[in-house]
């Protein structure tokens, strides 16, 4: 990547933490999912080569995705963890195919060497569910990056984090949790501005964690970041809604999109980007409308 572009992409991470405002409304950004792996919960096996990831990458953005977020290793539970090569070789590739669309590029990833290899390729946003925990040298990369992290709360690995999930007190615990890593990043050399937190729905969660976290949404903008909700076809909207297939979930993770907009959460990380921006656009002009 020559130097101009990386400038002009770092500057593309920066200027997603800004604000979509109309009026007095604010509407959180839609970061549509890349899937590039056979194997995660939702989509596993749909955009696991490069040519399919880019069509599908192209399609979100002109469905209205603000950022798109690629990731080439499956989080799911029980997901087992793969090579450093491998992931690099599933990702990196797409993002160099998606470099010249006019969106902003996350990484989905938990190890430092690929991190590295996706902004070298383009990547200008680096989202992190272990909150830059897994791998001693991702924190280090982050804060010399300059570039916005994302930190997500999980219970533990993906292979055991739905083993037997349990709190005394899930928002509380999470809350602390993200107040420590914060405070982590921040001596790493980290701005607070450049931080945005994750609660984690569905890593190392029951059902009524998961309800209690999005009912306290509120309560994660003391942390002084911005905040990510990333719920969509999760297992919990299932449960609730008695519909074991993921890909039917799409009403029921809607809902919980515009829950999560009423709440003042500022990224949405969704699989269904043109409903999720349609129920959106409608809550916006509402809410912004006189009377």
């Amino acid at each position: 990547m020559k130097q101009s572009e990386k400038g002009s992409a770092i500057q593309r991470g920066l200027s997603s933490m800004a604000k979509v405002e109309t009026a007095d409304c604010v509407r959180p950004r839609i970061m549509g999912i890349v899937n590039v792996t056979p194997d995660s919960f939702s989509d596993g096996g749909q955009h696991s080569n490069t040519t399919a990831a880019i069509t599908h990458a192209r399609k979100l953005v002109a469905k209205g995705a603000d950022i798109l977020d690629i990731g080439g290793e499956s989080t799911r539970p029980g997901a087992d963890a793969i090579s450093i090569d491998e992931e690099c070789a599933r990702v990196v590739p797409v993002i160099e195919g998606c470099r010249d669309l006019a969106v902003t590029i996350s990484i989905d990833t938990r190890k430092m060497a690929v991190m590295a290899a996706a902004v070298e390729a383009g990547a200008t946003i680096i989202n992190d569910v272990s909150a830059l925990e897994y791998d001693p040298e991702s924190l280090d990369f982050a804060a010399k990056s300059g570039l916005p992290v994302c930190l997500m709360h999980s219970l533990a690995d993906p292979k055991i984090m739905q083993d037997n999930p349990t709190y005394d007190d899930v928002v509380a615990e999470v809350l602390a949790y993200l107040r420590e890593r914060i405070a982590v990043c921040e001596a790493a050399g980290i701005s607070r501005d450049n931080i945005i937190t994750d609660p984690g729905i569905g890593f190392g969660k029951t059902i009524d964690h998961n309800l209690s976290l999005l009912k306290a949404l509120p309560e994660f903008h003391a942390l002084g970041c911005e905040v990510l909700l990333g719920a969509s076809r999760k297992k919990f909207i299932g449960q609730l809604t008695d519909e074991p297939v993921a890909k039917q979930r799409v009403i029921g993770s809607v809902a919980v999109a515009l829950y999560g907009a009423t709440a003042g959460v500022h990224i949405l990380r969704v699989h269904d980007v043109k409903e999720t921006r349609q129920a959106l656009e409608i809550w916006q002009a509402i809410q912004s409308a006189s009377f």
